[in-house]
């Protein structure tokens, strides 16, 4: 037989096969216990023959078999009814968790199946996917809420660009300097719009997970992203304080780079004047830690879960300033999470926050 022929062949339904596996099983006791009482019949009538001096007429006889085989027929076709009818019984919620599954699509995730009954498999089963629909339904609204915020975010530069370049364009009168000025707050806005581009890169790349791992130090990284903000942390006037142990952790350098400059830089922007960022590296229990803390404004307890979503912003849902696109706890939280790490934070009671990423 040919694969193609193969495929068509079609399975039986569950509901046959549930009728045959049930009604073989009651045959099966059933058969055997007729047969018997047709041999216990027929030795009988031996015994009568035995004792008669004139054998007895085989009309008797085959009552005997034609009501053994009426019966034999009567308990097949009861049996294979009742099994029907038992089969169907036992699968009405799992065609009742089927139709009302198809008839939920991502346009309509706010449906649930809502299986009530004793607590055996299928109510499990039922109980299982309505989490599941649960989950795809705030992943789905996440993702629009996504999409939503990540069109302001990259049409604002834009608006702003087409805006200057009017602005200067229509003035008959316009001055070199002016122009300049300008075009250079143009390129300003295109700055913002890289950035943001890059940070939406890589908080994909960080949710798609890790593809090339090799060793890397945390302590070596923290120093090189400090280097880096310097001349940041010297124009806020922010002294940042660091104590750098050997961390070495199996990962992608690119992203946990990334992971430590977006901490770094949430202390730095989220800070007060005269403030300070800690940078601390260690290996305890065979476990590289980082943490990362700052000064700055108090935050409730409430509003950490809401600070690690992506374009979210303690005060405000949208970016409000040019400091920051609101991504970079929500590129934390992914490079954590792809390199299996744990992320915990708390806030400061006089103000700040204090990040720990757990590693191994």
């Amino acid at each position: 037989m040919t694969g193609r022929a193969r495929h068509h062949l079609r399975r039986p339904s569950l509901r046959a096969q549930l009728t045959t596996l049930y009604a073989g099983l009651a045959l099966a006791v059933v058969v055997p216990v007729l047969l018997f009482a047709g041999f216990l019949v027929g030795r009988d009538q031996v015994r009568v023959r035995a004792g008669d001096a004139v054998p007895p007429p085989d009309a008797a006889a085959q009552q005997v078999d034609t009501a053994l085989a009426i019966t034999a027929v009567i308990v097949v076709v009861l049996t294979v009814l009742t099994a029907w009818w038992l089969a169907g019984r036992f699968l009405r919620p799992l065609r009742a968790m089927t139709a009302t599954a198809q008839e939920i699509s991502a346009t309509n995730l706010n449906r649930r199946l809502g299986l009530r009954g004793p607590d055996d498999e299928l109510t499990r089963l039922g109980r299982t996917l309505d989490d599941l629909f649960q989950r795809l339904d705030s992943s789905f609204a996440a993702q629009r809420h996504f999409v939503a915020n990540a069109s302001h975010e990259l049409r604002t530069p834009l608006a702003g660009q087409r805006a200057v370049l009017q602005v200067a364009l229509a003035d008959p009168e316009a001055s070199e300097a002016g122009l300049r000025a300008a075009c250079e707050e143009a390129l300003g806005l295109g700055e913002r719009q890289e950035r943001l581009i890059d940070a939406l890169l890589t908080l994909a790349e960080g949710q798609k997970g890790i593809e090339h791992r090799e060793v890397v130090d945390l302590a070596d990284v923290a120093k090189g992203v400090m280097l880096s903000r310097r001349a940041e942390a010297t124009r806020r006037t922010i002294t940042v304080q660091a104590s750098l142990g050997p961390a070495p952790i199996s990962g992608d350098p690119d992203l946990i780079a990334s992971m430590i400059g977006n901490l770094v830089d949430n202390a730095l922007h989220h800070n007060v004047p005269d403030g300070h960022v800690t940078i601390a590296t260690e290996l305890t229990d065979g476990r590289a830690h980082l943490t990362v803390g700052n000064t700055g404004p108090t935050i409730r307890s409430q509003d950490l879960r809401r600070l690690f979503q992506p374009f979210q912003r303690l005060g405000a849902q949208r970016t409000q300033t040019t400091d920051g696109h609101g991504l970079g706890l929500a590129i934390v939280q992914s490079v954590a999470e792809a390199h299996g790490a744990q992320l915990t934070a708390h806030p400061r009671p006089r103000g700040g926050l204090d990040v720990t990423v757990r590693f191994g």
